[in-house]
């Protein structure tokens, strides 16, 4: 398995994956993702401004995140422990649903953590929603630390936000 930057010509195999890991995701009783979101024009801005990573194997693409500096406006309401603005942020992280099980999402967290080092910045933070139990037990046990929750979606549980501190 490698990571790499995506290209726009993976747009169609990215939802794809998406497509998969929605319907484990809703066949799990988990509501976060449907059709609407995330969408090609997302993916597509997300590759365009080259901040998009998949993770693929035998040239399938079986996982994707996008790992930028852009947080939600509602994260200024968090108390972060780095001040400093220095972070990562983390969105969209998915996997096609036949590779659940399989270190795929891991291996793309920690490839985010590695992008932290070396860019030389201090932590990352991310959003998850609070009626996906898989996804908040992964975030606690790679390490990441329950900052608090904002709302995102009128209707919908609240969304917790997470940290890890990379760099001291």
């Amino acid at each position: 398995m490698i990571i790499r930057k995506a290209k726009i010509s993976d747009l169609k195999n990215i939802m794809l994956m998406y497509s998969s890991c929605v319907s484990g995701m809703i066949e799990n009783n988990i509501d976060q993702w449907d059709s609407t979101y995330p969408n090609s024009k997302i993916i597509s801005s997300d590759i365009e401004k080259e901040t998009y990573y998949v993770a693929e194997d035998d040239k399938s693409i079986i996982g994707g995140i996008n790992i930028d500096q852009i947080q939600d406006p509602t994260y200024l309401d968090i108390k972060w422990e780095d001040s400093s603005n220095n972070f990562l942020v983390v969105h969209r992280l998915a996997v096609k649903k036949k590779y659940w099980n399989k270190n795929i999402g891991k291996k793309l967290m920690l490839y985010a953590e590695k992008l932290v080092e070396k860019l030389n910045l201090k932590s990352i933070r991310l959003d998850t929603y609070g009626g996906n139990p898989i996804a908040l037990k992964f975030y606690i046990k790679l390490g990441y630390v329950k900052k608090g929750f904002i709302f995102l979606k009128p209707g919908k549980n609240e969304y917790y936000c997470f940290e890890k501190i990379i760099k001291k």
